[in-house]
């Protein structure tokens, strides 16, 4: 390490240490109660002499949450005039003025007003983060961006505004927000979570007893996981295992691309590890001969393995499959993970063979492969 890099390294430890603790509550669903107990452990705190303010709750009107609210200090949300709106943000220079030892941020995943310092609110807390500010903050599982796929598989709908999961490995904690699909269900029924116009749309959509099992499952294991992860980060030594590292094999197609790669990327959450997305380039998706429509889910694919923490590899080649095998060398790659191939009645035979060495070839190098069910 030359000079300046240990300059910049020691550097680097000093602003960690003066970083702010980050904590968030996660649920399975709208309802739980996660805003309900971050203003719960405000009281608890404000009782203990911490000054803890609230930089930004959305009560949705729930009366209960709204009481938790009293005997809180709240700094002022900014006003924003947009299409003709007055709307209200969270006042992120107000809170690095004010300064307060712990601050309160809810809607975790919430979309910023165009023209805001940063796009999302997660952008807003890690700059609350960065300038010693302790945060207690709070997302639901579906927001969540590598588990998109799964929660639409699931609801059927395709939550648009989601967060890195390379903002929840940075929480120093992460709490589930617990409820059994009847306690969820008897809340929504008796008011707490809706109005009462908006009940019987959820109960046909989000809140059917199914959606809700299903999500509480991806909740409980998130939270598990995380939890697993900090214990190995933290406390075992994982000497003589295995290196791993996964390589998410894509195309320029729409879909398929983006359920391999946050597939990619959850396995190797699961194994605490990198990855990185292979595109090979081959001479008929050229930058001169690639449709427009192509080149855009491609950027849209490396954007999300980069959101996802993953090293994105782009190879001008005529052969796919030794691109693979050469990327599997020179990057050390334990596991290749790839959609199911297309083995139509015409090419059968060429992709067959071509199928064989590379499975041949991974077997040589000692390299698994998985087969993702990405439709």
């Amino acid at each position: 390490m030359d000079k300046e890099q240990s300059v910049q390294h020691f550097l680097d430890l000093i602003k960690r240490s003066r970083r702010g603790k980050f904590k968030i509550y996660i649920g399975m669903i709208a309802g739980v109660g996660k805003t309900y107990r971050m203003l719960q452990e405000a009281h608890q705190l404000l009782e203990s002499g911490i000054d803890v303010q609230v930089g930004y709750i959305e009560t949705h009107g729930r009366v209960n949450t709204e009481k938790q609210l009293e005997g809180l200090s709240v700094i002022p949300r900014r006003k924003v005039f947009y299409k003709g709106k007055e709307l209200e943000e969270l006042d992120l220079q107000a809170i690095l003025h004010l300064h307060p030892e712990i601050v309160l941020v809810d809607e975790l995943a919430h979309t910023n007003i165009e023209g805001s310092k940063n796009e999302k609110r997660w952008q807003d807390v890690l700059d609350l983060l960065d300038a010693g500010i302790n945060v207690i903050s709070a997302v639901n599982i579906q927001h969540i961006e590598s588990l998109n796929e799964e929660v639409q598989d699931i609801v059927g709908i395709e939550v648009k505004e989601r967060i890195p999961d390379s903002v929840l490995e940075q929480a120093d904690e992460v709490v589930n927000i617990d409820l059994t699909a009847e306690e969820l269900v008897t809340r929504l029924k008796a008011g707490n979570i809706y109005k009462p116009e908006k009940i019987q749309i959820a109960l046909d959509n989000f809140f059917k007893s199914e959606n809700i099992l299903q999500l509480r499952e991806l909740a409980l294991k998130e939270v598990a996981l995380r939890v697993e992860k900090k214990v190995e980060n933290e406390v075992i030594d994982n000497v003589g295992v295995r290196h791993e590292k996964f390589l998410a094999c894509i195309s320029s197609a729409e879909k398929t691309p983006r359920r391999i790669i946050r597939k990619t990327a959850r396995l190797a959450t699961h194994y605490n590890c990198k990855f990185a997305v292979l595109y090979v380039q081959t001479p008929r998706e050229s930058a001169d001969r690639i449709p427009l429509a192509n080149q855009r889910y491609l950027l849209n694919h490396f954007k999300l393995a980069s959101e996802l923490r993953g090293e994105v590899i782009q190879i001008q080649s005529e052969n796919i499959i030794d691109s693979i095998i050469q990327v599997c060398k020179e990057r050390q790659i334990s596991t290749v993970c790839m959609g199911k191939p297309d083995f139509s009645f015409w090419n059968i035979f060429r992709k067959a063979l071509r199928y064989r060495k590379l499975v041949n070839h991974l077997a040589l190098l000692n390299v698994d492969l998985i087969i993702l069910a990405a439709r």
